[in-house]
């Protein structure tokens, strides 16, 4: 048969342009010869519809949309997610053909941690389903239902599917690709079968779906892989018959078929044949990319998509001529084009000429626009009205106003104001409330500082000439906002710092457990400042999400709270 994978960038909440998008896809698998055409999780709605979901009409639009996608599907079968209210309401996988919805296959395992939130929403489907083309027997399954060792996959692989199908809404994080590989390279050699995943791409508010759409043989090797972070139809020839022999060598399945006694029941679907009379198409394996240069791609897609998804034209951004504005600066060009980004310089009495011409350098070198405007004449008036002021509140008042003149330029253009605030800063509380944290999407959010200087390294290397001025990178962080001012006056050192916010806010380890592998003092002062900032991260703006555990969906502890352990 021939197997075709469309992975799509799927709009949450645009049901005609996501059936425009499907129906492209399914003609375009059709002149291809595909027999079979797999759509990621709710692709009709995109990924995760959230409280949408919690609207009658929403679901009954959906409803609607998927009867045209349908109708759209002759000559070629369709595997397409979508919600379906029966009784209840599903995480489901419509199968479309001869211009109709003959079958649909209720979503199992419905997760309920880090990002996902699908028991407020879904009820767990129990029933399975095989469809029939030919003499290939093909077993659907949705997301979080192959991440499990068992059922429903072992089931479908006893009731005698050949080929199991994964439709998924899977998001990334730094590794994650890799290792979600690894597991489906376990499913398919634990089960006898082929098996085929198809995930969504995109951007979506924090998260991004990076795609890797792949397709294995019965022993675990891989035939295709789609490439990250784009569009792609991933087209196979493949024969999953081939898996009867490995099974009929392979008895040990029979006992667990025995032991397991009874199963959930099975519908088998008689589809059209498969038209293919012989293999033709070449597989392709796109090689994953290294961690920094997926990085690049994450962030970018994510800014990316949050500003076209949400209908802004242009961004702009306060650079400081510190690496965090540099970096979100030529990740934003790299995203939109230079074109696009606007880059507003805002010195104080203690910005140093170093700075301000490392902020110039910058746009020069990314093309971008560059207006430089001094804040110092507000300061004096704002200061004066207070009856002056000192210290932190005089420290703050300059992030603030600065805040305050992007947002009035955001709003005279339209532009999106993108905050420059990176993961250590946030964990800490190193940021000033209606200040740099003031913008529409924080794109470095999830990014600890050593992580930024990496990444500023890599963007100048891949491209092979200085992006981002060599000065800003080997300067030592400032926020510039007092005299001599440094970071690591006010924090660890962050090669310091960040190995302990990874492991206490990333894997929850125990003040105890921090204590007995970091240095003491770094433990204590930064375990205050996690737990005393978190009134701060409640009001950031979304980012996106590159990491495990990001804050956000991620990490929901209370603001008002006396546990410091």
């Amino acid at each position: 048969m021939r197997l075709a994978l469309a992975q799509l960038n799927a709009v949450v909440g645009d049901l005609q342009g996501n059936r425009d998008r499907i129906v492209s896809s399914v003609r375009e698998a059709h002149e291809s010869g595909a027999d079979l055409v797999v759509f990621p999780e709710l692709a009709i709605t995109g990924y995760p519809p959230e409280d949408l979901l919690l609207r009658p009409a929403f679901v009954k639009a959906a409803r609607a949309t998927l009867a045209e996608v349908a109708g759209a599907c002759d000559g070629i079968t369709a595997l397409v997610g979508c919600p379906l209210f029966d009784r209840d309401l599903a995480n489901a996988c419509a199968v479309c053909a001869d211009g109709r919805v003959v079958a649909t296959y209720r979503k199992h395992f419905l997760p309920n941690y880090g990002v996902f939130d699908e028991h407020r929403y879904f009820a767990a489907g129990q029933d399975l389903l095989i469809l029939r083309l030919g003499d290939v027997l093909v077993g659907p399954t949705i997301c979080e239902d192959v991440w499990q060792p068992g059922p429903p996959a072992t089931d479908l692989a006893l009731a005698g599917a050949q080929l199991l199908v994964n439709l998924s809404a899977s998001p990334f994080h730094v590794g994650k690709a890799e290792d979600r590989e690894e597991m489906l390279v376990t499913r398919a050699r634990d089960n006898a079968s082929y098996l085929a995943f198809c995930n969504l791409v995109g951007g979506q508010d924090e998260l991004v779906f990076d795609g890797h759409s792949v397709v294995l043989d019965d022993e675990g090797e891989v035939i295709a892989r789609a490439p990250g972070f784009e569009e792609a139809l991933l087209v196979v020839d493949l024969d999953p018959t081939e898996a009867i022999g490995r099974r009929l060598r392979d008895v040990r399945r029979r006992e667990l078929d025995r032991a397991r006694g009874v199963r959930a029941p099975v519908e088998v679907v008689d589809l059209s044949p498969p038209r293919t009379a012989s293999a033709g198409t070449a597989a392709h394996v796109v090689p994953f990319e290294h961690d920094l240069e997926q990085m690049r791609r994450a962030l970018v897609t994510g800014v990316r998509d949050y500003v076209e998804k949400n209908g802004f034209g242009d961004v702009v951004i306060g650079v400081s001529g510190g690496i965090d504005s540099a970096l979100t600066t030529a990740l934003c060009v790299d995203a939109l084009g230079p074109e696009r980004v606007h880059a507003v310089s805002m010195p104080s009495r203690y910005s140093s000429q170093g700075t301000r011409d490392d902020a110039r350098a910058l746009a020069e070198n990314l093309g971008v626009d560059f207006r430089e405007i001094a804040i110092e004449t507000l300061v004096e008036v704002f200061d004066g009205a207070l009856g002056g002021l000192a210290g932190l509140a005089a420290e703050n008042l300059q992030a603030r106003i600065r805040g305050t003149m992007l947002m009035a330029l955001s709003n005279t253009n339209g532009w999106l104001v993108v905050a420059t605030g990176n993961k250590s800063e946030m964990a800490v509380g190193y940021a000033t409330l209606y200040g740099d944290m003031v913008g529409g999407f924080a794109l470095l959010k999830d990014v600890f500082k050593t992580d930024v200087f990496r990444l500023a390294r890599y963007l100048n290397e891949r491209s092979g000439r200085e992006r981002i001025p060599v000065s800003t990178i080997e300067r030592a962080p400032t926020a510039e906002l007092r005299a001599d001012q440094r970071d690591d006056q006010s924090l660890p050192p962050y090669e310091e710092l960040d190995p302990v916010l990874e492991a206490y806010v990333e894997l929850d380890r125990s003040r105890e457990e921090l204590l007995a592998d970091f240095v003491p003092s770094t433990v204590e002062r930064t375990l205050a400042l996690v737990d005393r900032a978190e009134y701060k991260r409640r009001q950031a703006p979304p980012g996106v999400k590159l990491r495990p555990r990001a804050f956000g969906r991620d990490w929901r502890p209370p603001i008002t709270s006396r546990w410091h352990g």
